[in-house]
């Protein structure tokens, strides 16, 4: 059944608050209106437009009344690029309502209520990203557009570093140049400030050698391997964190002071948590589907000289056959989370402590409903702001059995 259509209309309207997703709410004659680049308590004049998902969709017009918290954006791109969201607002205001959306979120979707406040952990709001993503069109070298596939041509980004920010003027230059690849579509950057490392993400084509010996012409500090990321060994296609100023207060945030006998790190990755945890646990166990990302973490483990067990399999299966008592899972899913099944399994695990991150409140809610109801208290609600200027919120929840 196709959704109706609405003519566009011109309404002022009065923002409640801003939702997940980057957007301010608004409710006019027709209903639900959401629309981007606002904060709440401002008299915005909005261009209302198609619905989507049973809300309909605004563009800001212009400010009639801004917020106190309202400043001006520190990108020449915000409201075109699709990168950031809160760049209108000041970065506490960005936190504050970041706590409130975590908070209505979870309260909404699973019926939690925080233990407290919510500790937030947050760093400097600008030049944080180690990784971005550029693409390719035509000559041309940009981000995606807001809300679309329109290529934003961009030869700078304040949210990422000095050395990425070399890299996106060298490669506006060599886009335009004939050797060029023009089936190359998009590249990955990731970078240690001293070295980066580029890896290409989509290609109609293969690309050929001499294309990154070029690239190493052109930016001398180009590794074709793993990058080492603060004593990590970081492969190609492995995940690493990209607020290059909070890992250590994340990595934190989730191992504390544990220590036990038994330790697993679900979603290891190339060891963020693994390596912390195995001095303070007789046994680590590491599970990690990616074998690039697996080869990353037992070299990490033999740099550090520990002992980490490194379990290539997804999740899923692991939990499946594992039954051993454990004293803590730690686990840091992509954005679908856990999902049904590994919540199951580790409900009848029955760990005296876990650990949950997630970078999505309400896929967290989801999760940790059924393990709540399953005999869990939540401990601990951490926020760590590792995306300043967007909508995304990382989340750090820690879990004790009752009587455990």
């Amino acid at each position: 059944m196709e959704s109706p259509s609405y003519q566009l209309s011109q309404q002022q309207l009065k923002i409640e608050k801003l939702v997940y997703g980057g957007e301010g709410l608004s409710r006019g004659p027709e209903g639900v209106v959401l629309v981007p680049f606002t904060l709440g308590g401002e008299t915005v004049q909005v261009n209302v437009g198609a619905q989507e998902k049973g809300v309909l969709r605004g563009t800001l017009v212009s400010v009639d009344e801004p917020s106190p918290d309202r400043v001006p954006p520190g990108c020449e791109y915000f409201t075109h690029c699709g990168g950031c969201h809160y760049q209108q607002g000041g970065y506490e205001a960005q936190l504050a309502a970041k706590r409130g959306i975590l908070e209505e979120t979870l309260l909404r979707f699973a019926k939690i209520t925080t233990p407290g406040p919510i500790e937030t952990i947050s760093g400097e709001p600008w030049g944080y990203r180690n990784r971005i993503q550029l693409h390719f069109e035509n000559g041309r070298m940009g981000y995606r557009g807001a809300r679309s596939r329109n290529l934003i041509e961009i030869d700078n980004c304040p949210i990422s570093s000095p050395k990425l920010n070399e890299c996106i003027k060298i490669l506006a230059a060599m886009v335009r140049n004939t050797r060029w690849p023009r089936f190359l579509r998009t590249v990955e950057l990731f970078t240690n400030e001293e070295s980066v490392q580029l890896n290409v993400v989509e290609s109609e084509k293969p690309v050929a050698k001499r294309f990154f010996e070029w690239c190493a012409e052109e930016i001398p500090a180009l590794e074709m391997g793993p990058l080492n990321y603060e004593g990590f060994q970081v492969s190609k296609g492995s995940f690493f964190q990209v607020n290059r100023f909070l890992i250590d207060r994340l990595v934190n945030a989730v191992t504390g002071d544990s220590e036990g006998a038994t330790a697993l790190d679900l979603y290891a990755g190339v060891g963020l948590f693994s390596l912390p945890l195995a001095p303070r646990f007789r046994r680590v166990i590491a599970v990690e589907s990616g074998s690039g990302a697996i080869r990353d973490l037992e070299a990490n483990a033999g740099r550090i000289q520990q002992t980490v067990e490194a379990a290539q399999s997804s999740v899923d299966q692991f939990l499946e056959s594992y039954m051993e008592s454990t004293d803590l899972v730690v686990a840091d899913p992509p954005r679908a989370g856990l999902g049904k099944l590994a919540v199951k399994r580790l409900i009848a695990l029955k760990p005296r402590r876990m650990v949950l991150v997630a970078c999505d409140p309400a896929t967290m809610a989801r999760d940790l409903a059924p393990i709540l109801s399953s005999g869990y208290a939540l401990e601990k609600l951490v926020m760590v702001d590792l995306f300043p200027q967007t909508y995304h919120i990382e989340t750090v929840a820690k879990l004790v059995l009752v009587g455990g």
